[in-house]
């Protein structure tokens, strides 16, 4: 089992930045990959970043550039690292885990934080 706890969201003005935290805890081991995805009101979730284990990342088209995923395993943490954020950017933003189990790892599971409210208003 993984717990994930979202931390780092807020109001910001448009052009500023801030920094997401997602600590993971549990079955550390057994986590594959973690990411960043957002819901605004109206509007589908979708992917903000992911990061594998083996260190490869991953962008949604709106945040290239912009947004930077990063992690730090003596904590056991992921980070997004937002840059310039505009109105768009405005959302509940949730963390994901992936986690492989079982035999010859075939299961597959995925873990999700609370979300964290990021607003980008002037």
């Amino acid at each position: 089992q993984v717990q994930l706890v979202e931390s780092g969201g807020g109001l910001v003005q448009p052009g500023g930045s801030l920094r997401l935290s997602c600590a993971a805890s549990g079955s550390i081991s057994s986590i594959n990959a973690m990411g960043w995805y957002r819901q605004a009101p109206g509007k589908q979730r979708e992917l903000v970043a992911s990061i594998t284990n083996g260190g490869g990342t991953d962008y949604g088209d709106s945040v290239k550039g912009r947004f930077t995923i990063s992690r730090d395993n003596a904590k056991n943490t992921v980070y997004l690292q937002m840059n310039s954020l505009n109105a768009e950017d405005t959302a509940v933003y949730y963390c994901n885990a992936v986690s492989r189990v079982g035999f010859l790892k075939r299961k597959e599971l995925n873990y999700w934080g609370q979300g964290t409210q990021v607003t980008v208003s002037s």
